[in-house]
C-alpha cells in the first residue's frame, strides 16, 4: 500500500493542529490513515476505520457537492438519515488531478483561516498519493512485457518480483473505475481490458474481487507460479478464466483456473472449433437449449432437472424428445450426451 507511515504522520499533525477528528482516503474512499479521534464521531467515520471503506449510499451524498472536482476545502451539511455528521471534505490534489480526499468532522468551529492552516500539509498527502500513483504506472509498463508471451520481450523486462505469484485479468467497465494504485505493496497492475495484475499468490483473490467489485464485471485468476519468470503462464490461464467467469455463471464472478475442470480445454479453443462443436446444437432454441443443458449438468435427474427449470416433468420429457429429433443425437446414449453437452458449452462461449 502507500507509505501508510507517512500518511499517518501527516494526518496526526494536521488532528492535532486543527484539534479535530481528521481520516484520509484515497479516491474510491478507502481508508489510508486516520488520527486521533476529537469529541463525536458519527457512523460513517466508524464505519470507515473499521471495516477500511465508506458505503456506496454515502460516497454517492458526499459526489453530490461536487468533492471530485473541488480545488478547495468543500462543506458538506449533516444528513439525519445516513447518519452522517457535517465535516469539511479536502480534496487532495496535485497537478489538477484528485487522489484522495482528507476528512474533517466539522461542529461549526473552522473558519477559511484555521482551515489555511493545514493547507501544506494537504499538499504533502497530495504529493505523496501522486508519487505513489505515477511509482504503479511505471510498474505497469515492465509488467505488460513481464506478462508478454514473446520470451524476447520477457527477457527485457525491466521488472522484479517474488514467487510464488499468480495473475488475476479484470474486465475493464467504462462506467466506473478502480484505484489501482491503491492496492497493497507487492502487487503490480496495468489498466486496460482486460486489467492485468500480478500478486503475491496469498493475496490474488483478495486483489481480484477487490478489482472486480470496483468494475463491477468478471475476473479470472491464473494457477499459481513459484518462478515470476513463468508468470506469463498464469497471465494466459487468468484470461482463459476470464471468459469462463462472464459466460458461465456457476463460476461468476471471479473464477480461479484451478477450479474449472474441463472448462479449462473449452477455454483454450480458438474461435473455429468452438464453432464446429457448437453446431452441436445450433438446431436448438434457446428454451430447449437451457433444457437440455441443465438436464445434462444435472446428470441426466429428471427431478432436479424439472424443479431447477420450473417445469413439469412430463414438460421436460416432451422437451428432451424435441431436442433429440432436432439434432439428431440420442440423449441415452453416452457419446450423443457427450458431444451435444460439449456443444450447448462451446455456444455460451461463442457469445
Amino acid at each position: 500500500m502507500h507509505n501508510s507511515a507517512d500518511l499517518q504522520e501527516i494526518v496526526d499533525e494536521i488532528a492535532a493542529r486543527l484539534g479535530a477528528s481528521a481520516t484520509l482516503e484515497d479516491r474510491s474512499f478507502r481508508l489510508l490513515a486516520y488520527g486521533a479521534q476529537h469529541g463525536d464521531i458519527d457512523t460513517v467515520r466508524q464505519e470507515s476505520i473499521l471495516r477500511r471503506r465508506a458505503t456506496r449510499e454515502v460516497r454517492e451524498y458526499f459526489e453530490r457537492y461536487g468533492i471530485a472536482r473541488a480545488e478547495g476545502p468543500v462543506r458538506i451539511p449533516a444528513d439525519a438519515e445516513l447518519k452522517v455528521l457535517a465535516r469539511v471534505c479536502w480534496p487532495l490534489r496535485h497537478r489538477e488531478v484528485t487522489y484522495g480526499y482528507l476528512w474533517l468532522l466539522d461542529s461549526g468551529e473552522f473558519t477559511d483561516g484555521t482551515l489555511a492552516a493545514a493547507a501544506p500539509l494537504v499538499a504533502r498527502a497530495a504529493a505523496e498519493l501522486a508519487q505513489e500513483a505515477r511509482s504503479r504506472q511505471d510498474l505497469g509498463h515492465g509488467l505488460r512485457a513481464l506478462l508478454s508471451a514473446d520470451p524476447e520481450e520477457r527477457a527485457a523486462a525491466a521488472i522484479e518480483a517474488q514467487g510464488p505469484v499468480a495473475a488475476v485479468a479484470v474486465r475493464e467497465s467504462q462506467e466506473r473505475v478502480a484505484t489501482l494504485w491503491t492496492l497493497p505493496r507487492g502487487v503490480l497492475a496495468r489498466p486496460g481490458s482486460p486489467v492485468a495484475l500480478l500478486a503475491p499468490a496469498h493475496l490474488a483473490a483478495e486483489v481480484a474481487h477487490t478489482i472486480q467489485s470496483a468494475h463491477g464485471t468478471a475476473a479470472g485468476i491464473g494457477a499459481t507460479r513459484e518462478d515470476p519468470a513463468d508468470a506469463w503462464l498464469s497471465w494466459r490461464e487468468a484470461r482463459q478464466a476470464l471468459r469462463i467467469a462472464e459466460h458461465f455463471p456457476r463460476y461468476a464472478p471471479v473464477a480461479h483456473w484451478a477450479d474449472l475442470g474441463v472448462h479449462r480445454l473449452l477455454a483454450r479453443l480458438g474461435p473455429a472449433d468452438l464453432r464446429e462443436l457448437a453446431a452441436e446444437a445450433e438446431a436448438l432454441d434457446a428454451e430447449l437449449a437451457q433444457t437440455v443443458e441443465v438436464y445434462l449438468d444435472r446428470g441426466g435427474h429428471v427431478q432436479k432437472s424439472a424443479a431447477e427449470l420450473g417445469i413439469h416433468r412430463q414438460t421436460l420429457y416432451y422437451r428432451l424428445g424435441k431436442a433429440e429429433r432436432l439434432t439428431h443425437r440420442d440423449l441415452s446414449d453416452g457419446d450423443d450426451r457427450l458431444a451435444l453437452h460439449l456443444g450447448l458449452k462451446a455456444a455460451r462461449l461463442r457469445t
